[in-house]
């Protein structure tokens, strides 16, 4: 970025967000919605597309041979093929649909990787991982006398693959787990880098992508990860829905997490047989309305110029400079390569006072520890304000933040 932009230059090279920002009935209440890192807003297509089906073609998939049941089946996998055309899968049979990120993750955890350890070997964790990516594998670590290990950060807030290869070589890693972009430093992480490493130390690698999938092109061939977890509602799609993408052979070895209907191939008094991948792990009646809602917003998202995402990480890097241009701010993070959100601490203001300060402007940020205790124990915080921006949001939106945390400090040092 050009560090003498003026202040009325257009960052994205003229991209205009108009257009986006008035497909979301929501915003049309002078909001700065600057918590799209938390959860974005819904556009009018996704809504439309979820009410339809709920009005024209609800039933249950997979149970029914009349004609709603057809319907709501070609629907439903409809969604996963789109879905699985979106990540670069090979099949839609690899593509589980779950109720977010934290459940897909839960169910590599649960339903294999902790069959898979034991006393002696290693999971490893980066230290910028969200709760959802550590907790489950802190868990199944503790249960089955494994060890959870850490890789962690360089000084400029990257992760430090030098260390991560130089634990590797003990030969004791089982599993890695690994955010894509961190919800706390805003950066994207050599994910790559660590799949190489993993594999040959013969590891398997779980990539959690919810911060990614909105603003980054996502291959799971070219990545060469394992598994792959992400959700609907941080990339303009419904609650509760989500993905999780396993290479076939693995998903064949992960077993069930949750029993009951349709994920069975048959059930005697005694003993069940499963149904084959991936509908053994998606039990009971499925969220159909979510995944016709996510394969929308993958439409629209899809839509988007290369020029938007450009945009994005032009009015992430306009506020991370000047909010650090104030007197008193901390911004977290590498300065080069923030992809759209930007944490930050004001000295002498807790960070829920900001928010508050911000809130009662019109701007809606998010603070507190972001699911990252961890990382905030590292960074000597017990919590910071994030600001996280989308393709609809506008250079006044960052004069507006930025005006509102020069009110916070006016008003509270």
């Amino acid at each position: 970025m050009n560090q003498d932009k003026t202040a009325d230059e257009k960052p994205g090279g003229g991209y205009d967000p108009g257009g986006v920002r008035r497909q979301f009935a929501i915003l049309g209440r002078n909001l700065a919605w600057l918590d799209n890192a938390a959860t974005t807003q819904r556009p009018e297509g996704v809504l439309r597309a979820m009410d339809e089906f709920y009005r024209k073609h609800n039933a249950n998939p997979r149970r029914s041979v009349h004609q709603l049941g057809t319907e709501a089946t070609a629907a439903f996998e409809g969604a996963r093929a789109r879905v699985a055309e979106f990540i670069g899968a090979e099949s839609p049979q690899e593509v589980v649909f779950t109720a977010g990120t934290t459940a897909a993750i839960n169910l590599v955890t649960d339903g294999l990787a902790r069959w898979d350890i034991g006393p002696g070997d290693e999971v490893w964790v980066s230290a910028v991982e969200h709760h959802s990516n550590w907790v489950p594998w802190q868990q199944a670590a503790r249960r089955m006398g494994a060890t959870l290990k850490v890789i962690p950060l360089t000084p400029e807030g990257r992760l430090n693959l030098d260390e991560f290869e130089t634990g590797l070589q003990a030969h004791r890693t089982k599993w890695v787990a690994v955010a894509w972009v961190s919800n706390v430093l805003g950066v994207a992480n050599d994910v790559q880098a660590v799949c190489r490493a993993a594999h040959a130390a013969g590891a398997q690698v779980l990539v959690d992508a919810a911060q990614a999938v909105a603003h980054l092109p996502v291959n799971v061939q070219a990545l060469d990860c394992d598994f792959l977890a992400f959700s609907g509602h941080k990339m303009y799609g419904p609650m509760g829905s989500g993905v999780l993408w396993g290479k076939r052979a693995l998903l064949e070895q992960v077993e069930p997490t949750v029993f009951g209907g349709e994920m069975i191939a048959r059930v005697d008094e005694a003993t069940s047989t499963w149904a084959e991948v991936p509908y053994r792990f998606e039990g009971g009646t499925p969220h159909v309305a979510g995944a016709v809602g996510l394969a929308t917003a993958i439409d629209w998202l899809s839509e988007f110029p290369p020029e938007a995402h450009v945009y994005v990480a032009d009015l992430a890097r306009r506020a991370e400079e000047e909010l650090a241009a104030l007197p008193g701010v901390r911004v977290w993070g590498p300065r080069a390569e923030r992809l759209s959100l930007v944490s930050f601490s004001v000295e002498g203001v807790h960070p829920h006072d900001v928010a508050q300060v911000l809130d009662s402007r019109g701007v809606e940020i998010r603070a507190g520890h972001l699911c990252a205790q961890p990382l905030m124990r590292r960074l000597g915080v017990e919590s910071v304000a994030r600001a996280s921006f989308f393709p609809g949001n506008t250079v006044d939106d960052v004069r507006r933040l930025v005006e509102g945390v020069r009110a916070a400090q006016e008003l509270f040092t």
